[in-house]
């Protein structure tokens, strides 16, 4: 099988590694890592992603705005989006949704959820 890459989005350095560690478990997946929405987008310049998975509150350009440039970018419209936050309001939920993330989950994270929704959205058993 080819191999996948999730691009993981969060400022909170602790925070980001207990996603990587997490999606490690996923044999096929690597992962790129970025601080926030704005060097995000300086990543998919150069990569290809299979999944995002992003906070929404962080400094430069938070996860709303990455979401709704990422879907209005021919190259990655299409790739699943993960929201993970510690915004658990419905409003904050629906906006993300509405956006068009793929999935929500609310922190503090659960990493098996993390990699069951990864797993199930790129479609691996």
């Amino acid at each position: 099988m080819s191999d996948l890459k999730a691009l993981v989005v969060e400022d909170s350095p602790t925070m980001r590694q207990m996603v990587v560690f997490a999606l490690r478990r996923i044999p096929s997946l690597s992962c790129i890592e970025a601080e926030d929405g704005v060097d995000a987008l300086r990543k998919l310049q150069a990569e290809t992603v299979d999944i995002i998975v992003t906070d929404i509150n962080m400094p430069m350009m938070d996860g709303l705005k990455l979401i709704g440039m990422v879907r209005k970018d021919d190259r990655h419209k299409d790739v699943p989006i993960i929201v993970v936050t510690t915004e658990g309001a419905s409003e904050d939920r629906e906006r993300g949704l509405a956006l068009g993330a793929d999935a929500y989950l609310v922190k503090p994270i659960d990493a098996n959820a993390v990699v069951a929704k990864v797993k199930e959205l790129l479609r691996l058993q």
